[in-house]
């Protein structure tokens, strides 16, 4: 357990707790193990930052807006979302102001908003910036990959889009021979 308050270790140091041992490690290791191999789905295991690099001009993504709502329900259920954005808001006597932070979507269409327009105004751009973000330039922020394999985005999504179809989509085009590659094989 890890403490990241004062309060937090004051409520920590107010109820038992203790070590977990060997047998109660071991048993939640295999719990784990176990939900794992009952995910019935995988992203592929592929250099993500290299595919997602590699595919930013992919027409997959035209595929992926043509069914995406852009609701952004993927990234409300998200555990690692972390989009916010600011408001000034008033109270009714205009006498008070404050400057209030709240949880926002990077699919909200104002979300890129800058002076004179979004700067991702399609749904196209908003789900490849959420993707590639989540997959890919994730570990420059935070040395690791924002997706830890949860499932809600895929659960939640009315449109049923999955990502580890959408990464395996784009892991083919990659690997798939081009025309050019074709035509010199038909010679």
């Amino acid at each position: 357990m890890r403490v990241g308050t004062e309060e937090g270790a004051r409520l920590l140091a107010s109820i038992p707790h203790g070590p977990a041992d060997a047998a109660t490690e071991k048993t939640a290791h295999g719990a784990v193990e176990a939900a794992r191999d009952r995910m019935g789905r995988a992203i592929p295991p592929v250099d993500l930052r290299a595919l997602m690099g590699a595919s930013v001009d992919s027409t997959h993504w035209d595929d992926i807006a043509s069914r995406c709502l852009g609701c952004a329900n993927c990234t409300l259920v998200c555990p690692t979302c972390f989009c916010t954005t600011t408001e000034e808001v008033t109270d009714l006597t205009g006498d008070h102001t404050e400057r209030w932070q709240r949880w926002d979507s990077c699919f909200d269409w104002d979300f890129s908003y800058v002076h004179g327009g979004p700067v991702r105004s399609s749904t196209k751009s908003r789900y490849r910036q959420w993707l590639t973000h989540k997959l890919s330039t994730w570990h420059e922020q935070f040395d690791s990959g924002g997706c830890v394999g949860c499932g809600r985005c895929i659960a939640w999504c009315p449109a049923g889009i999955d990502i580890t179809e959408e990464v395996a989509a784009f892991a083919t085009q990659q690997t798939a021979p081009t025309a050019h590659t074709d035509q010199e094989a038909a010679r």
